[in-house]
């Protein structure tokens, strides 16, 4: 099992380069970025999926395919990637584009976490229909696929519909990168299995259960997954615990803020793994 971190990158926080400088050097394998086009100012206050208060980094985030360029360029080995592009938000064939390019500029070291998004307004927003956004991601996932495995692309669906076109970059990595569906609804590992390669979960108990069952229904399909998991506390025993489930990366949410606190929150994490490690 490997490690990594999510992070919100923020204006006012060290910058994605930088980060992803020390994610490398510290020896982990992946830094993800999240993504919030924007938060509503008016209506009611914004708050989690969890009921918690919504914290400013939500609305204070740079794109997310900008920090991975950002952080790609400025590393060699780390992988890069999206923790989760709220597809529904986007045009599939911008977006196709916008993944190629950034696969390509960083040597094939982009993974694709996506999601349909939580945040009702934001969605209607962008001219989607909340209780219509899995099917929209569904199909934009599957025009992008298409985009990026064909040198002719068509797909025609009820959200998505296009005749033949050429678009380049492809991106380095082939077919196309890594797709990680996020969530944990009850029909999440019905989209793994159709579009996904791996699934991204956030850390929370009962959730390792779901892991083994994941893999039940992938050996039953004859398609193999592989899961990510965020949020993972820094507990030795629970790092234990994903690896024993078949976790094949662990990552924590490092805090949108300066360097000092950022690097006791990985100082926690690595001495976690270290004492999970026996090291």
């Amino acid at each position: 099992m490997d490690s990594g971190f999510g992070y919100f990158a923020t204006h006012d926080a060290v910058g994605p380069g930088r980060l992803a400088q020390l994610v490398e050097q510290r020896g982990h394998q992946a830094l993800l970025f999240s993504e919030h086009t924007h938060i509503q100012a008016a209506g009611a206050p914004p708050v989690r999926p969890d009921g918690g208060r919504l914290p400013r980094k939500y609305w204070h985030t740079y794109d997310p395919f900008v920090a991975c360029t950002a952080a790609g360029l400025a590393t060699t080995r780390l992988h890069v990637g999206t923790g989760v592009c709220l597809v529904p938000q986007h045009h599939p064939i911008s977006l196709a584009k916008t993944v190629a390019s950034v696969d390509d500029l960083t040597g094939g070291r982009f993974e694709f976490g996506v999601g349909a998004g939580w945040n009702e307004p934001e969605i209607r927003n962008h001219g989607v229909d909340p209780s219509r956004r899995f099917a929209v991601m569904k199909e934009h996932i599957e025009a992008m696929q298409r985009i990026w495995s064909h040198d002719e692309a068509e797909y025609h669906g009820n959200f998505v519909s296009f005749d033949p076109i050429w678009s380049w970059p492809k991106p380095s990595r082939r077919p196309y990168p890594p797709v990680l569906v996020g969530g944990t609804g009850p029909r999440v590992f019905e989209r793994v299995l159709a579009y996904g390669d791996g699934w991204l979960p956030n850390y929370s108990p009962g959730v390792l259960e779901r892991v083994r069952e994941l893999f039940r229904l992938a050996e039953d399909a004859g398609k193999p997954v592989r899961v990510v998991m965020l949020s993972v506390p820094p507990d030795p025993a629970v790092l234990e615990a994903c690896e024993k489930a078949g976790v094949a990366r662990a990552m924590a949410w490092l805090p949108s803020a300066g360097l000092d606190r950022v690097q006791r929150d990985m100082d926690a994490f690595e001495a976690a793994l270290a004492e999970m490690r026996g090291e």
